[in-house]
Formats: structure tokens, C-alpha cells, sequence
């Protein structure tokens, strides 16, 4: 019999707040965390503005010697596991180690150093090129160091997938529980790849919202003058626990995980298909395995990344999947709040979904202000809204053609 799955500990880090309170705040009072590039100088792009990360130090939550060999995405991915971990008071011992894994991916992994390696190579000669180098840049070395970190010695994996890195990786953590691999799983995703040479990318690519004067209205997710995501950095982490473990231990539960679909559109390796064939498979397969009826999702908060194609198509799959029903679901995008954090993006919005259950309480779609006909449902314009939220979805789609859906749903919490 499978297991059932829950959330009992989030975590978070994005140009929004340094903490998942913090991010959840500013994703319900509208508060973008986009600005002007500071990371390097803007002046020769046509965009000149990002969603950075703000005055964040890991600190002596890990030891120095194993942060100085920690790419800027595994720190941030760092700080939302311990912070998940430390919310969901579940302790790691010699005795449960085996019984708890690490699924954490990053879509870009440590990219810049990589690139900061290529330049001592071409200035300083190959003697001065750290051993630790191909250990600290790949994807998955987010989840070795929480593993290290923590003493967790269970399944460990990273699930990548672009821009759906995040709702995969979720989702597998949820998978690696419910078949009974694993009793409890610090997951998520981070990723920090703000770099010149992708903004360059995507400025070529003409993806990018392009409003320098005011950033912080410049991301306007399906609204008709949409022009573009506006690229962020960042993490979110969850502990998934089986449910019968977490209520043993009186754990706090903020909801249920109870599905997870994955698919390819098969069709190009940058455009979504116009049909949204792809992510409508996993989307489907989700709502199978979760064994509900597509009207009874209440809230989702969708890839929602301003981008004209991609925002009519998900309106389409949507309407397509669940009816009528459709138009009374709330559906709101926290891309203009966070940025579009790449890998990162399916965890920070799974984070929106987890803690509207919660709260009851959904966030809004902010710069929303001129309606699109071909986008046609409740997106929450502007302001947040208290409603019922006993289903939500998140859904993600990535570069290659990758997409990903994950359900939550609200639970009886175990009496005190």
C-alpha cells in the first residue's frame, strides 16, 4: 500500500526575503523583489534589470570550510533545507540517518564557478585550479552537501529539468516516500545563475521583459501588454514526510502531497507547443494519481512567466483539463514578486501553493492591468484574496520541452 505523503517543514531564500515568511509576506502583500543588475554592469544589455537576492549570508549555519567550496545556488539551497529542517523540528540522528534521503537539484548548479575557474586558468595557468572544482559545480552537488550537512544517508538524488527542475524534484521526493524508500525527505530546489553571459542569452532570445525604468512592474503575467519574464535567483525546501511518522512525532503538517506528473512536449528545445500537449499530460497524470476530479482544485499558481505563448497556453490547458471549473479557480503567478528563478521557479511557487492551504488565503498577480481575451480566468489581480484553498497545483514547464505538475491538499491536522 502506498504511503501517504506531507509537508512538515518550508524553507526559502529569493529576492522577495531571506526566509519563507518572509517571501510568503511579500508574495500576499504584492512586494517585488525586482530591481536594477547589480550583480555586473548592465549598461551594454537592452534589459537592465533582475531579481536578486538581497543581503544574504550563510553564516554559522555551515561550517566555513565546506562553505568555501559551496557555489551561490548551494548556499541558498543550503540555507532553505536547514531552514525547512529547523521548521519541521525533525531531527537527524545516527539512529533515523538511513530512513532520511536528500532529492535537491539546481538547474544551472555552479555555473559561476566554473566560469571564474576558466578565467584563473587563462590568467594564472592550471596549477592554481582548485581540486574541488568538479565536485562543487554540477547539479547535484546541492544535495551531497545537505547530505554531509545533516547526517541524512538515505536516497539521494538531484531531478533536473530546466525551468520544471523544481515541481520534478518535489515530486520524486514525493514519489521515493510514498513506495516506501524513505521516511522522510529534505527537497527542493535552488538555483543562482544571474551571470552575463545568460543575460546575454536571454536578452538574444528577446524573452526578457524589457520596462528598465520600472522594474518592479515590469513582469505582468498574463496580462495583455505581457512582454517577458524577468530572470531571479534563489531557493525553497521542504521536508515531505510519510504522514503515519510525522504524526508519531506530533510534527506541525501544513499539508498533504498527493500528486506528481512529468512529461516532454517532444517538440523544440526553447518554444512550448501551442497545444500545451505536454504539460496537459502531466498535469493529467497528477490529477490521476491524485485520484480527485480536475473542478476540485481550488488554487493554482502556474509557471505564469509573462511570456505571451506560454501564458495563453497554460490558460488553454487549464480550461481544457478541468471545465467550467476552471473559471472558479483562483490562479495566480508570484513571478513578478520573486523573478523567474529558473530551477529554483517550481519549489518557490510549490512554497505559494503549501502556504495557501495554510492560510486560506491566496497571492495576487500584481501589474495586472489590462485583460488578455485569450486569458480569460480569475487570476487574482493585485490584491490577495481570502478564499478556500483545500486543492492547489503547481505547474512548471522548462527548456527541452520538460513540464511538471504537483497537487497539494489540505489535511487534518493531528490533535495536540
Amino acid at each position: 500500500m502506498n504511503r501517504r505523503v506531507v509537508v512538515t517543514g518550508v524553507g526559502a531564500v529569493t529576492a522577495a526575503g531571506n526566509t519563507a515568511p518572509e517571501t510568503w509576506d511579500a508574495m500576499v502583500d504584492g512586494r517585488s523583489g525586482i530591481g536594477p543588475i547589480t550583480h555586473f554592469d548592465p549598461e551594454p544589455y537592452p534589459v537592465r534589470i533582475q531579481a536578486e537576492v538581497k543581503d544574504f549570508e550563510l553564516g554559522e549555519r555551515v561550517d566555513a570550510k565546506q562553505q568555501r567550496h559551496m557555489s551561490r545556488a548551494t548556499q541558498f539551497g543550503m540555507a532553505a533545507a536547514l531552514e525547512a529542517l529547523q521548521d519541521s523540528g525533525l531531527e537527524i540522528t545516527d539512529e533515523n540517518g538511513d530512513d532520511i534521503g536528500v532529492i535537491f537539484s539546481s538547474g544551472g548548479g555552479g555555473t559561476e564557478m566554473v566560469l571564474e575557474h576558466q578565467r584563473i586558468l587563462e590568467t594564472k595557468g592550471p596549477r592554481r585550479i582548485t581540486p574541488f572544482l568538479v565536485a562543487n559545480y554540477i547539479a547535484d552537488a546541492t544535495s551531497g552537501h545537505i547530505a554531509i550537512a545533516t547526517g541524512a544517508r538515505g536516497p539521494n538524488m538531484a531531478a533536473v529539468s530546466a525551468c520544471a527542475t523544481g515541481g520534478g524534484t518535489i515530486g520524486e521526493a514525493f514519489e521515493t516516500i510514498r513506495r516506501g524508500d524513505a521516511t522522510a525527505i529534505v527537497t527542493g530546489s535552488c538555483d543562482a545563475v544571474l551571470l552575463p553571459i545568460f543575460h546575454a542569452t536571454w536578452c538574444s532570445m528577446r524573452a526578457l521583459a524589457s520596462d528598465n525604468e520600472n522594474p518592479e512592474k515590469a513582469l505582468k503575467p498574463f496580462d495583455l501588454n505581457r512582454d517577458g519574464f524577468v530572470a531571479g535567483e534563489g531557493a525553497a525546501g521542504f521536508i515531505l514526510e510519510d504522514l503515519e511518522h510525522a504524526r508519531s512525532r506530533g510534527a506541525q503538517i501544513y499539508c498533504e502531497v498527493i500528486g506528481y506528473g512529468s512529461s516532454n512536449d517532444a517538440y523544440d528545445m526553447i518554444a512550448l507547443h501551442e497545444t500545451g500537449r505536454g504539460l496537459k499530460r502531466a498535469m493529467a497524470a497528477a490529477i490521476r494519481k491524485a485520484e480527485i476530479d480536475p473542478g476540485e482544485i481550488n488554487y493554482i499558481n502556474p509557471h505564469g512567466s509573462a511570456t505571451p505563448l506560454n501564458d495563453r497556453v497554460e490558460t488553454l490547458v487549464f480550461k481544457e483539463l478541468m471545465g467550467d471549473a476552471a473559471y472558479d479557480a483562483a490562479i495566480s503567478s508570484v513571478k513578478p514578486i520573486t523573478g523567474h528563478c529558473m530551477g529554483a521557479s517550481g519549489s518557490v511557487e510549490a512554497l505559494a501553493c503549501v502556504m495557501a492551504i495554510r492560510d486560506q488565503r491566496v497571492p495576487p498577480t500584481i501589474n495586472y492591468t489590462t485583460p488578455d481575451p485569450e486569458c480569460d480566468l480569475d487570476y487574482v489581480p493585485n490584491e490577495a484574496q481570502s478564499r478556500p484553498v483545500h486543492i492547489a497545483a503547481t505547474t512548471s514547464v522548462g527548456l527541452g520541452g520538460h513540464n511538471s505538475c504537483v497537487i497539494f491538499r489540505d489535511i487534518e491536522r493531528p490533535t495536540e
